[in-house]
């Protein structure tokens, strides 16, 4: 097989990049994903700490708060399922101009959220939603294909492990107790303060070269990726590529409900006054990410990888099940629970957009975009998200949501579990073979 030698920039900052040490590049590409992607959450996350305490949508039994978030999620759900298209096919010279696009129409709707009555504010947040769920496969785009793409990948994941936690202190800590900015208009004054460092963050990216043909020979070749092509990788994985898609289900289910509520959580645990709760709770998870995805890079052969990627998430998954039942039987406190919840979630959750599907691309030597796959699956997991929220509130509106997040916890890591072993045997055996070969 031929590799198409990608060219080589020779000019402007981007030609300085490309004959850079491996090292300088990762560094650099590491912190400008992180930057801009930790700057996108300021435009989602905020708003996860507005209560809206008792008040119902148009007078049904669904709570306005579940309104905001359910709508923000179907939001970001579309936002994913469109990203299988947009962010695989979009051209490298225009991600920068999408990108800022994309966030600009995201502070608009914060805006709309802060001056519409409260039965409106839903519609505002599905406008919220709508261009964000574009923003992780854009940025990856920038990352993917290299020979340390897991290492910079995982400063990027960082971002949301604990940004989400950061710009709701931020929000709550700093705009709403310090400066007494109404909690309407919080989640718009928070956008306002990341707008120019967002911007700068794309500016950054902007600047890394392509893939070099070092990366391409170890990686495969990546680009722009057909409706035809994206068939044929769904193809070539089958079954196994399905049973990840049921596990991402529930694990992003779990986690949206866990952030998005994490606030009422707290407060169910008696931990809701503690200052900068979201991010004393999150740093362990971020700790642990970190060291796994490090790990996993070292790895050169893509198959192995590839199973420890497995083993990597499906012990996230047995960590959520082992803490939740300490939890239950008194032997940690709630503080504790969140703690081991976060870790377990984080260690499953942070692979499946990171490392799992470059490495299964890399493996089957498939020339396009690992954001499509990260793109269906996001898609996939967001509609969970708005299936649970909407179970809680109509069948489980009795429960709290600390005694409906028990029982669920339990669910999501057995049934997590068994699905990453049963995908895991099926995808490796497939990751053997090249895509387009039709052998076992």
């Amino acid at each position: 097989m031929s590799i198409a030698t990608p060219p080589v920039p020779s000019r402007g900052f981007t030609g300085l990049l490309s004959r850079a040490p491996l090292a300088l590049l990762i560094a650099y590409g590491a912190v400008a994903a992180f930057g801009t992607y930790f700057c996108m959450y300021a435009f989602r996350k905020p708003f996860d700490a507005t209560t809206f305490t008792g008040s119902r949508f148009f007078d049904t039994r669904i709570e306005l708060k579940t309104a905001c978030v359910i709508a923000q999620v179907i939001g970001y759900m579309l936002s994913k399922f469109l990203g299988t298209k947009f962010c695989s096919e979009v051209p490298a010279s225009r991600r920068w101009l999408l990108l800022s696009g994309l966030i600009l129409a995201a502070e608009f709707a914060l805006y709309l959220f802060a001056i519409l009555p409260p039965d409106f504010k839903p519609f505002a947040m599905l406008l919220n939603g709508l261009p964000l769920g574009m923003v992780w496969g854009l940025v990856l785009r920038y990352l993917e294909g290299r020979r340390a793409t897991e290492v910079m990948v995982a400063g990027m994941s960082c971002s949301y492990i604990i940004a989400g936690a950061a710009t709701r202190d931020i929000g709550v800590d700093i705009v709403m107790k310090t400066w007494g900015v109404p909690e309407a208009y919080m989640p718009v004054t928070t956008g306002l303060l990341f707008l120019g460092p967002f911007f700068v963050g794309v500016l950054l990216l902007n600047q890394i070269p392509p893939p070099s043909a070092a990366d391409v020979a170890v990686r495969s070749e990546r680009g722009t990726m057909s409706r035809a092509q994206r068939i044929e990788f769904l193809r070539h994985y089958g079954l196994g590529f399905g049973l990840l898609l049921v596990a991402y289900f529930f694990l992003t289910a779990f986690r949206d409900f866990r952030d998005h509520y994490g606030k009422e959580i707290f407060n169910d645990l008696g931990l809701g006054d503690k200052r900068e709760i979201f991010s004393s709770t999150e740093k362990w998870a971020l700790f642990g990410v970190i060291a796994a995805l490090a790990g996993l890079n070292l790895i050169g052969h893509h198959r192995k990888a590839l199973v420890a990627v497995y083993g990597v998430i499906a012990t996230g998954f047995a960590i959520i099940g082992v803490g939740t039942v300490a939890y239950m039987a008194d032997a940690v406190d709630g503080y504790s629970w969140m703690v081991a919840m976060g870790v377990g979630l984080y260690l499953a959750y942070v692979p499946f957009g990171a490392v799992l599907f470059e490495r299964m691309m890399a493996a089957s030597r498939f020339a396009g975009t690992a954001a499509f796959a990260i793109q269906l699956a996001d898609g996939v997991g967001y509609t969970g998200s708005v299936l649970l929220q909407l179970l809680r509130d109509l069948a489980f509106g009795e429960f709290n949501r600390l005694k409906f997040i028990v029982p669920f916890a339990l669910v999501v890591s057995v049934v997590g579990t068994l699905l990453m072993i049963l995908s895991g045997v099926l995808c490796v055996r497939r990751a053997g073979v090249p895509c387009g070969d039709t052998a076992p």
